[in-house]
């Protein structure tokens, strides 16, 4: 499966439509995949309410990553992130990524903010490259094996 996702995303055959409910045991398993403390269920569940947006990134059929967005006042918080680990420095973070700021955009957000573990270098780079810049950190944020660590805290000023 993933030499044919892989292939596929350098193809660019990848989509974006809204996530909905039924999408949750594929999201979990992408979920657990991709973090070492993976949100709950039911954390996803309660974002679906009328101040988030949920995106699936699709390939054909299958959904190989989502973003979760919440909107408050005119800023997008970017709350979650991930795509398969098989596509991960090939696009498809970098795709869904520039969907979720031209859809917030859109909907008339003047910023979006988020959090990256201070660990997570490939992050923390895809999103300074696409225009996103350090503001503070945020101490303790994340579990992690030994504890906590740190977030970077990252916005982008569409205006």
């Amino acid at each position: 499966m993933s030499t044919q996702i892989l292939r596929q995303v350098q193809n660019q055959d990848l989509t974006v439509r809204s996530l909905v409910e039924s999408d949750l045991p594929r999201v979990m398993e992408l979920e657990r995949l991709g973090y070492s403390h993976p949100w709950p269920v039911s954390v996803f569940q309660d974002c679906f309410k009328p101040q988030y947006r949920l995106w699936a990134l699709m390939q054909g059929d299958e959904l190989v990553g989502y973003a979760v967005v919440n909107y408050m006042v005119d800023e997008a918080h970017l709350l979650n992130v991930c795509v398969h680990p098989a596509l991960r420095g090939h696009g498809a973070g970098r795709y869904l990524l520039r969907y979720a700021v031209a859809e917030s955009i859109r909907d008339g957000m003047v910023q979006m903010i988020l959090e990256v573990r201070q660990s997570n270098e490939a992050a923390a780079a895809l999103y300074a490259s696409e225009g996103f810049e350090e503001i503070g950190r945020r101490p303790g944020y994340y579990p992690d094996a030994t504890g906590r660590e740190d977030a970077r805290v990252m916005v982008y000023r569409f205006t």
